[in-house]
């Protein structure tokens, strides 16, 4: 009998066997946790002043010659970043839409349907690794599946995924667009964001007319637009984020920061890593305008050949600031560059033109398009520029325009004083070209004006 009972297990010992590591995994598992919470550091980065003034203020001298510029070390390599091939695990095949027509905005999660249909998206997925395969056969898909946001896009297919950075109250989270055009060839990748700042509206309008005049049957590469990265403030009309902070001073961010650190670490690791080029859209400052421009590390040659492919497009050497989304791409091994074009709060269709088309010339040069395009004569670089600033308060009113070319003690403009009816002019300190200006408003001393792009002597030039 003892023989016997010891050969059976009895119903006492099965429980206690399942029920042992049922109640031992979530303590473990609280512990693991718990310790690296302790672990983790709360970010909090301070607020920068406006980016369209200090950052060129404070951007180093041009350097040919004997400048060590510091290797980049990109979490993941350049070449492929992005790009991966369809699993059969959490990711799904994003479906292919008309990015041209109406439709309603996506959802948090794009799901595939079930059964039949998902079978028959998993078949056109194998269908695709063959390509990346060498096959005796030719193929005609020649693309590459591309991976965002846990969806695979198919070569030749353009689709709406939606991003959050997971911040908001639960059931009244809002996602971002964002819009992805993959090719039926393999090519580059690029990304172009705007609304950084919430009240940068010009952006939003380049990117959509971009964006909804490619075809994925034409396009080699991939095309990533987020329209609208900043999407509290643009619903409030502020530039800023809720927590009055300055989105484009915490890149790469922090999962454990400020709201502004976590908003960017999401956006940096699920899309921006994601891409080869990257193109981060601005306008001025409040009551500040912009010519069309590339902001550029003039420094950096891959950065330097990146600002070639933009026509019609002055370039301004700029080192950027800790914290910019331009800078911390960079140093990703990403090439970036900032198109500043016209004023905040506005839509300007003149400046939104002149941006699609710098755009459109860059695809081309890139290779990822293939049209008739007329290049126009080439823009100066400006390596040197300078803020002219008032030296009395009152109102300001402009006697030039944007883009005009000026000489050293021309007048720019008058403060007048409306108390005492005095005019004090505002000259010129330099030769060169006005990039950017402040609107007619009134003003303090010290406010800068204008600002005055010169076109300095390269060295080895």
């Amino acid at each position: 009998m003892l023989f016997e009972r010891l050969q059976k297990p009895s119903r006492r010992i099965l429980l206690i066997s399942l029920v042992i590591p049922w109640l031992s995994a979530p303590v473990l598992a609280e512990t693991d946790s718990a310790k690296a919470s302790k672990k983790s550091e709360v970010l909090i980065a301070e607020l920068a002043e406006d980016e369209s003034v200090e950052d060129v203020e404070q951007s180093a001298p041009l350097q040919t010659k004997g400048k060590d510029n510091k290797a980049r070390k990109p979490e993941a390599p350049q070449g492929g970043v992005g790009i991966d091939t369809p699993s059969a695990g959490s990711r799904k095949v994003a479906p292919n839409i008309d990015l041209k027509q109406v439709a309603p905005p996506p959802e948090a999660q794009v799901s595939a349907p079930a059964d039949t249909d998902a079978d028959a998206a998993e078949s056109e997925v194998m269908a695709t690794e063959a390509v990346a395969e060498p096959e005796p056969e030719p193929e005609v898909r020649e693309g590459e599946v591309f991976t965002l946001l846990d969806n695979d896009v198919l070569p030749g297919t353009s689709t709406r995924l939606a991003w959050t950075p997971g911040i908001q109250i639960a059931g009244l989270s809002q996602t971002t667009p964002v819009l992805v055009v993959n090719g039926i060839n393999a090519g580059p990748t690029l990304c172009l964001t705007g609304a950084v700042h919430g009240d940068e509206l010009n952006g939003i309008e380049i990117i959509r007319q971009t964006m909804y005049d490619l075809h994925p049957e034409k396009l080699s590469g991939t095309v990533v637009g987020v329209p609208i990265v900043n999407l509290p403030g643009f619903q409030q009309g502020s530039r800023y984020l809720p927590d009055r902070r300055d989105l484009n001073r915490h890149f790469p961010g922090s999962p454990n920061g400020s709201l502004a650190d976590r908003i960017a670490h999401s956006l940096f690791e699920n899309v921006i890593r994601k891409c080869d080029m990257l193109v981060d859209i601005h306008t001025g400052s409040l009551k500040r305008t912009n010519l069309p421009q590339l902001r550029a590390d003039m420094n950096n040659p891959d950065v330097a050949e990146f600002t070639r492919g933009f026509d019609r497009m002055a370039v301004v050497h700029s080192s950027g600031s800790a914290g910019m989304l331009r800078t911390a791409a960079v140093e990703a091994g990403i090439r970036t560059v900032t198109l500043e074009a016209g004023e905040s709060h506005r839509i300007q269709q003149h400046q939104i033109s002149a941006g699609v088309n710098s755009l459109t010339s860059l695809m081309e040069r890139q290779g990822m398009i293939s049209r008739m395009f007329v290049w126009g004569d080439p823009e100066p670089v400006y390596y040197d520029s300078d803020w002219i600033r008032a030296d009395h308060g009152g109102i300001l009113f402009s006697e030039i325009e944007l883009g005009a070319n000026v000489s050293e003690g021309e007048i720019l403009g008058y403060v007048s004083d409306p108390i005492t009816n005095a005019q004090h002019p505002i000259r010129s300190t330099t030769d060169g070209r006005v990039i950017g200006m402040a609107v007619d408003q009134v003003v303090m001393a010290g406010f800068a004006a204008y600002h005055i792009g010169t076109e300095a002597e390269v060295p080895g030039e």
